[in-house]
């Protein structure tokens, strides 16, 4: 096992990131920590205080004793904005090795970019937009097409100094908002590639995050989840107008806005407005994945042998979290199979396009993850885990929508989940579309009860009404035929046919 420390020192923030890398090839993340630095407010004359290094020191000290106490094998560390924009940033750096003997490297606005790139492209399923990493003492625009880097570009504007520079304390007057707007505007249509480009904006960084976790606080959002939450500009700009006739204290009342945010959220903001007003995006996608993870992908990729773009991050996520629990893995890739052989021969059944099809594999390949909690009840605690993984690619909805099917195979009642917190991300079609994705892995869990790969292949049809399931098996597979007729009623009630199944036993076996 593998055990990898990220440190990010931000403008505005500093982060440690430790990450376990196991023989299997699965990763997780195991001790996360933040420390509010504010370094773009502790620089006069472009040099970084007393205080700024003192600060630095003492959380880079904290974070090497972290280290060490996880046993860390690997330390990577950058420094952002701040220290990289300081005439004395070098300086800080040496002080940083010589007290903690971990290297701190200053990285370009353009390998920022770079990194925030790839934190955004191996965790959402975009194919083409622009990205904005809004930091302390910069903001990252970069711009992608067919998931490839095109453009990028590092402006020195952040939340946190361009709160500085305007004196930003308390309200946000008209004059004020005009100065700021045309601060920022000036700066960005030197860049063509922003004009009416028309694309959605993915946001990172805390400022994008939390502007997210304002607008569901006024939605009553039922989830908590921030990464892939995808608001209007509309939205946005409704809030924005109502930030801009706030008090510092009325804003630390807002509901999803932290008190240490609150001071420089309005200069933030307006960063994100004139970018909505260069490139008339009608929705933001809020990313909680950026620079960090962007450094532990790059990381990965070499020391793993695997691609730096995943191709396929549903795909992939999937089966990080199938290998990080202790279940059999092969049972579940086949019952996946199984699942979806029934998909497609019984689709003039169903009728569900290729996005279900993701769903029902989604599901199948995790829906015994929660015997690692207990056995008993594993359906519900296969739906919770499911729920709570990082699994990439998919929609809130959609996730919900895999833990439902995972859970409902195996006996939860769909009552269950109508009484569940999440339940308004679902429409009464989502639930038809569950039960009957439900229904085919409950078969294909059938087919592979003893968990020995008795059945090799079915061959699902239709013929004069009835579904047929044709099966090639080892054996007579009666276990199986046993466990698949308990589902008789449950496919005539779903489909309104019956579910004929008869068994071909493989020559020579």
């Amino acid at each position: 096992m593998q055990r990898i420390a990220i440190i990010d020192i931000g403008s505005n923030s500093a982060r440690l990131v430790i990450s376990h890398i196991y023989k299997s090839g699965a990763y997780n993340m195991v001790f996360n920590q933040k420390e509010t630095l504010r370094l773009a407010q502790k620089t006069e004359g472009g040099l970084l205080s007393k205080e700024a290094f003192e600060s630095t020191l003492q959380v880079m000290q904290s974070f090497a004793y972290m280290c060490k106490q996880y046993k860390t094998d690997k330390i990577i560390a950058v420094a952002t904005a701040a220290i990289r924009n300081a005439k004395n940033g070098s300086q800080l750096t040496g002080e940083v090795f010589e007290k903690t003997g971990i290297r701190l490297h200053i990285i370009s606005g353009n390998a920022e970019a770079a990194l925030s790139y790839l934190g955004v492209i191996n965790t959402l399923p975009m194919k083409d937009g622009i990205i904005f990493d809004l930091g302390g003492g910069s903001t990252e625009l970069i711009l992608f097409r067919d998931r490839k880097l095109v453009e990028s570009v590092s402006i020195p504007l952040g939340a946190v100094n361009t709160t500085e520079i305007f004196h930003i304390r308390d309200t946000m007057p008209s004059t004020v908002y005009s100065d700021v707007n045309f601060f920022i505007s000036t700066r960005m249509e030197k860049y063509p590639w922003l004009k009416d480009a028309s694309l959605p904006l993915i946001g990172v960084g805390g400022t994008a995050r939390t502007v997210a976790k304002m607008i569901q606080k006024r939605r009553n959002y039922p989830s908590s989840r921030i990464h892939n939450y995808i608001f209007s500009a509309q939205s946005f700009r409704a809030l924005f107008k109502e930030l801009q006739n706030t008090t510092l204290e009325e804003r630390k009342q807002i509901p999803g806005l932290s008190e240490e945010r609150a001071d420089i959220i309005l200069a933030g903001a307006s960063i994100i407005n004139c970018l909505l007003i260069q490139t008339h995006s009608k929705r933001i996608i809020t990313s909680g994945c950026g620079l960090r993870e962007g450094l532990f992908y790059d990381y990965y990729a070499k020391t793993n042998n695997v691609p730096l773009i995943a191709g396929d991050i549903l795909e992939e996520s999937t089966q990080n979290a199938l290998r990080l629990f202790s279940v059999n893995i092969e049972h579940n890739r086949h019952v996946a199979a199984l699942a979806l052989s029934m998909f497609d021969g019984w689709h003039a059944l169903h009728g569900l396009g290729k996005q279900c099809r993701k769903l029902l594999k989604t599901a199948a390949l995790l829906h015994d993850i929660g015997i690692t909690i207990n056995y008993y009840s594993h359906a519900r605690h296969s739906a919770y885990m499911i729920l709570n993984a990082k699994i990439f690619g998919l929609t809130h909805a959609e996730q919900m929508l895999c833990a439902v099917i995972a859970g409902w195979h195996n006996g939860l009642s769909k009552r269950y989940f109508k009484n569940h917190a999440y339940r308004p991300l679902l429409t009464e079609k989502d639930w038809g579309t569950a039960g009957k994705l439900a229904l085919l892995l409950a078969l294909a869990e059938s087919l592979d009860y003893s968990e020995s790969n008795t059945v090799t292949a079915i061959v699902p049809f239709l013929d004069h009404g009835s579904a047929i399931l044709e099966i090639h098996a080892t054996e007579t597979a009666s276990i199986e035929l046993q466990q698949l007729k308990t589902h008789e009623a449950w496919f005539r009630e779903t489909f309104g046919t019956p579910l004929k199944a008869a068994v071909q036993k493989e020559a020579g076996r």
